[in-house]
């Protein structure tokens, strides 16, 4: 009777569908639906499993050819790229103020960015709320 509660008790793998790159794919790099191919394994946690899941996401790290696909190494793709020119948005209240400014880091829509203001030199946080636009300000980082 013992060992049928030690059977009962340890832990088995899973064995079920997860995804694996077919080929590397480096950091930044978008996801096509080539790049991933369903394999049957033990799956650990956190290994997407349709490629629905994972296809337009960006890779945060290198995925190398025959790994599983973790959706902790994936995320949004970003819109805008360091060094790249942004239009800063301020509003408060009914007044907007737009200036430019140049993005010090890459960044998805939502996500916050530093941003150098292009006449004071100024870095100020703000928000992505479009294709190279940044909405900076008090009501920006909530």
């Amino acid at each position: 009777m013992k060992w049928l509660a030690f059977v009962l008790l340890v832990p088995w793998p899973a064995w079920a569908d997860g995804l694996v790159a077919t080929r590397l794919i480096r950091a930044t790099e978008v996801l096509q639906p080539g790049d991933v191919a369903p394999q049957r394994a033990a799956t650990a946690p956190g290994v997407a499993s349709d490629p629905a899941q994972v296809v337009g996401l960006e890779a945060r790290v290198a995925i190398y050819p025959g790994r599983p696909v973790r959706l902790a190494d994936l995320g949004p793709a970003a819109v805008i790229e360091r060094n790249e020119a942004v239009v800063m948005i301020y509003r408060q209240g009914g007044l907007t103020i737009v200036s430019e400014g140049r993005a010090l880091g890459r960044a998805a829509l939502g996500e916050s960015v530093t941003v150098m203001n292009g006449t004071s030199r100024q870095s100020v946080q703000g928000r992505v709320i479009s294709f190279g636009q940044v909405e900076v300000g008090p009501g920006a980082l909530r």
